[in-house]
């Protein structure tokens, strides 16, 4: 999306005029793709209305344009195949009209209610600047992938329009730097408390039945409700033994960002609720912040956020959460990769200011992959070799 789901074609048009506009209308008065303008629609009915709930989704996910672009994301994103061993490269090698026949063919079995995802390909991978640790990822099959991107296309502009403005990650004109920026700003403001908080294994822990509760809250569409928990149960493969997904989201699918913000939007919801007793709160994904003036509001916080997590089958980390003073350089914290601090104004002695740089364990990863690419194996090589 590369324009604001909100921007209206007229900014002095009532809601109402808006909400009647239809995606053909959009296109035409706005320039914009008919995929776009459908976004567009969608969200702008579903910010109108924040009770709706919204049906005939399913069939919009075999339109030729929203199965195109699924396939670009998943293809620009590369990644590896899963437990069919089928390749991004073996079908791009089949040409375009090998890529539009897979298209087609996966479009006839949604059409048809006949498609069945298959089970994720669990891999361990190293966790970023923690030696000898590693992390659970599940990898879809490229099929499954598309699908999982173009579900993400329609529902997306639908919950972003209830998004709390105090979540950041991976949603449209949001970044990490915009997150940082907000803690920069409240920590200079007096927010000097911080509540330093870890869910402990929030992907795989998250309960299905609340998560999917949460999510028909705006879809009542039945065909794309059934779509979404076949992938929550799809189960995992790894070392050859296949188990049952009891709880959790497909972590490292398309659709897996969205899910844990629909599932997290309680807890921003819950935070929102009693500013005046908390204090701002950052989220970035699963790692969040809330930055309060007192030591005793950032308490309130953490145990506003231990009540909110606990239906949805999610705990804070009892030992990576802590509460941090910055006052004066006292402490700081990690977040989003960088290691944030107070630090004393050389032009106005006495004052601090909250700076940031780069987190040990960021430069540790960092220096990882540099040392890797520099190995004693690759000299004499040329640069064309690592592009």
């Amino acid at each position: 999306m590369s324009k604001r789901l909100d921007q209206p074609t007229n900014a002095n048009a009532p809601d109402n005029e808006l909400s009647r506009l239809r995606a053909r209308d959009v296109v035409r008065d706005e320039g914009v793709t008919s995929l776009q303008a459908l976004q567009r629609v969608l969200y702008r009915s579903a910010k109108q209305d924040p009770t709706r709930r919204f049906h005939a989704l399913h069939e919009k996910l075999t339109r030729s344009d929203v199965m195109w672009q699924a396939w670009i994301n998943v293809s620009t994103n590369q990644g590896a195949p899963g437990v069919d061993g089928v390749s991004i490269e073996s079908i791009v090698a089949t040409g375009y009209e090998g890529v539009t026949s897979f298209l087609d063919e996966l479009g006839t079995e949604v059409k048809t209610e006949t498609y069945r995802p298959l089970p994720l390909r669990r891999v361990n991978i190293p966790k970023a600047g923690k030696s000898g640790e590693t992390r659970p990822l599940g990898i879809p099959a490229v099929r499954d992938r598309v699908l999982m991107s173009a579900t993400k296309l329609i529902l997306e502009p639908i919950f972003e329009a209830q998004f709390s403005p105090a979540s950041f990650g991976f949603r449209p004109k949001r970044s990490a730097h915009d997150a940082l920026e907000v803690i920069r700003q409240s920590a200079n403001a007096g927010a000097h408390w911080v509540l330093d908080a870890d869910i402990k294994s929030c992907f795989d822990e998250i309960d299905h039945e609340a998560l999917m509760a949460l999510i028909e809250r705006r879809v009542s569409d039945r065909a794309m409700l059934k779509l979404l928990r076949s992938w929550l149960r799809a189960g995992i493969i790894e070392g050859g033994v296949y188990s049952d997904s009891d709880s959790g989201t497909p972590q490292g699918s398309p659709i897996s960002p969205l899910l844990c913000n629909i599932a997290l939007s309680v807890l921003d919801e819950a935070l929102a609720k009693a500013p005046s007793q908390t204090g701002k709160m950052v989220r970035f994904a699963d790692d969040w912040v809330v930055l309060c003036p007192t030591k005793q509001r950032a308490e309130v916080a953490r145990s506003i956020a231990e009540v909110a997590l606990a239906p949805l089958g999610l705990r804070v980390h009892p030992d990576k959460t802590r509460i941090v003073h910055l006052t004066r350089g006292a402490e700081g914290f990690d977040f989003l990769g960088f290691h944030l601090h107070m630090v004393e104004s050389w032009k106005w002695p006495g004052h601090y200011y909250l700076q940031r740089w780069p987190s040990k364990r960021a430069m540790a990863s960092l220096r990882t992959k540099v040392r890797a690419m520099t190995d004693r194996r690759y000299v004499g090589l040329s640069l064309k070799t690592f592009r």
